[in-house]
């Protein structure tokens, strides 16, 4: 048995004190997240990635909020076996220090120039393709008498963060090792199926340990980390045509909500807990109407011109939940089955129930799977009510 508590409990409840007379009237919408099946997720992958050498940075920027949802999520993947944490906001890694938290950090973005001294500060290591930066953070390392770890990200095609040019990397490689005194040269990256959606595969992530190879032969010795990707790369831990020399992926997604290997990669893993993230909303209303707008079709409120199916008259459900909490309609999965998600707006979520397996009423409260959009929208929103579901001691 789980135990539910409110984001807002649990904050009073470490103070000392009790329950608020409010948290027995939900906030709509409110969204759950399964801490014990986050962490189960978490030991899966460490324990697969284990098997082939591979160390794994457990990401939580798909799971920030304005709150501390981040740390709670930080806590299980650490707990599972992660060797350190990565975020890409800097404002979040702070925060997660103030709030105590003092397991290694990776900046998974490359650092913006105005941040530098906080990344010194409150990272462990970061993510960087530009000497100059680089040679920055060296001076300020020095100055609060800090070591700062980079892994240099090299752009296997996707287009996004990393050197193009093989030769400009070790030579900057080269340049780091030898001459930064308060830098250490941590090891080689690259990010896959982001923007480009490049597939990882044995032939660019060969060239990446290739390069890696390179660089150590000059310096004289092993590069620490030679990270082959994210979540997007673990299908190759688990055929086994991950290339040797690959020990470390940064992995968010693949631990957080489990979805995109299944729903994209079509891979049948039943292993993975899918369901972390549950948003649960309430009906405002219920009509049948037509399914075909009438009048003359411009575009939606967002200046998009949307294409729509005369399906007839339908029985639909009006949701209070919009783009502004999920950021895409369709980045939800309605638990009930028959009904499927029509469309909407920045306020409302248009759910068709005519075919239905529950009878809904006005003021029922239906549960939606979140995928990656959703889980990071809902997550950073301040509608949205977060509530944790604590595993119990014996999934510990």
């Amino acid at each position: 048995m789980s135990i539910y508590i409110s984001e807002i409990v649990y904050n009073e409840i470490k103070k000392g004190g009790g329950p608020m007379s409010s948290a027995t009237h939900e906030n709509y919408p409110v969204l759950e997240i399964n801490l014990g099946g986050i962490y189960h997720n978490a030991k899966t992958v460490v324990d697969m990635c284990k098997e082939k050498g591979i160390w794994v940075t457990g990401v939580v920027k798909g799971t920030d909020s304005f709150e501390n949802s981040y740390l709670e999520v930080a806590r299980q993947m650490m707990r599972a076996g992660c060797n350190m944490i990565g975020d890409s906001r800097i404002n979040t890694i702070k925060r997660m220090r103030e709030l105590g938290f003092d397991a290694p950090v990776l900046l998974i973005r490359i650092p913006m120039p105005s941040e530098l001294e906080d990344v010194v500060k409150f990272t462990d290591a970061s993510l960087n393709s530009e000497l100059e930066t680089i040679k920055q953070l060296d001076f300020l390392a020095g100055q609060q008498n800090k070591n700062h770890k980079i892994i240099l990200m090299m752009d296997l095609g996707d287009l996004r963060e990393g050197y193009i040019d093989d030769k400009e990397l070790i030579k900057d490689a080269l340049y780091i090792e030898k001459e930064l005194k308060n830098i250490t040269l941590y090891g080689i990256g690259t990010n896959l199926g982001c923007y480009g959606s490049i597939k990882p595969d044995t032939v660019n992530l060969d060239r990446l340990v290739s390069i890696a190879r390179t660089i150590e032969q000059r310096i004289g010795r092993k590069l620490d980390v030679v990270s082959g990707g994210a979540t997007s790369t673990l299908p190759m831990v688990m055929d086994g045509t991950v290339p040797e020399g690959i020990n470390h992926l940064r992995v968010g997604e693949g631990i957080a909500n489990a979805r995109d290997l299944q729903d994209i990669w079509g891979l049948d893993l039943p292993i993975f807990r899918r369901n972390n993230y549950i948003i649960k909303a309430q009906i405002i209303e219920i009509k049948e109407k037509p399914s075909y707008p009438i009048g003359e079709i411009f575009v939606d409120a967002f200046g998009q011109k949307q294409t729509y199916v005369d399906r007839g008259t339908r029985k639909r459900a009006l949701i209070a939940l919009g783009k502004r909490d999920i950021g895409d309609i369709f980045s939800v999965c309605p638990c009930i089955g028959g009904t499927t998600v029509e469309g909407g707006s920045s306020d409302h979520l248009i759910l068709d129930i005519t075919d239905s397996e529950t009878d809904l009423k006005l003021g029922d409260i239906v549960e939606f799977e979140s995928c990656y959009c959703a889980m990071i929208h809902s997550t950073y929103s301040s509608s949205v009510t977060k509530k944790y579901i604590f595993p119990q001691d014996s999934e510990e």
